[in-house]
């Protein structure tokens, strides 16, 4: 039962558990930090589940459950708050589960296998039309596979998921603050600079030639993009 699980959690020592602990399950999984982040990359990746925390900064849990309830996304919540009322708000804006804090690893691996059988969103009942493709490029979240003109890609996972938001939304400048979102628990000590490299490094394997990018653009003084149609 592999599946694309997005955890939106503030605490990053947590985040990076619960990442390890979903990577161990065999599912692949990418980590934002606040509730603007999940929700474009809930929009962006459109994920299996989405592991929520209530005490997000910018957008709290509320607020990112409110806005992805009409998308679709199994959410698991998480939380310190444990009164009732937190319960029946988080389950009325649609979450599937709740889980109050402090838990354990096993107990919410658990619960996760738990709604996505009950959701059936798992690798096995994707369809062909989830891989995104955007200038001759092909990324598929749920074999973690990239293929360039038809040949494979050997892509670290911070280097797929950062090629996986950007080959769904091409032409979409994305700054180097919103490509760090989606290295953060893979990368322990990324850095704004280091998303320069995963550039760098993906150019050498994409780009025909990494000195003239064709496909992986800078848009100077902003950040990058992947160009839309094919190379």
């Amino acid at each position: 039962m592999c599946a694309h699980v997005l955890v939106a959690e503030d605490d990053e020592m947590q985040a990076e558990l619960i990442r390890r602990s979903l990577l161990t399950e065999g599912h692949t999984a990418t980590v934002v930090h606040d509730g603007g982040a999940a929700i474009t990359a809930a929009r962006t990746l459109r994920p299996d589940l989405v592991v929520l925390d209530l005490m997000l900064p910018v957008i709290d849990g509320f607020g990112v459950c409110r806005v992805l309830r009409e998308d679709d996304i199994p959410i698991l919540m998480l939380t310190a708050r444990s009164t009732e009322d937190d319960v029946l708000l988080g389950l009325e804006l649609g979450a599937d589960d709740y889980m109050t804090k402090p838990y354990s690893p096993r107990e919410l691996m658990a619960r996760i296998r738990t709604v996505l059988r009950r959701s059936g969103r798992t690798a096995e009942s994707r369809q062909e039309d989830t891989v995104v493709r955007a200038a001759g490029l092909s990324v598929d979240p749920a074999r973690h596979e990239v293929r360039c003109d038809g040949a494979p890609v050997d892509c670290t996972p911070a280097e797929f998921e950062i090629l996986l938001a950007m080959t769904a939304e091409p032409e979409r400048v994305f700054s180097r603050r919103q490509l760090l979102q989606y290295t953060r628990g893979l990368d322990r000590a990324s850095t704004e600079r280091a998303v320069d490299v995963h550039i760098m490094n993906l150019r050498r394997k994409i780009e025909a030639d990494p000195r003239k990018p064709a496909r992986l653009l800078t848009v100077f003084g902003v950040g990058y993009k992947l160009r839309g149609g094919r190379a």
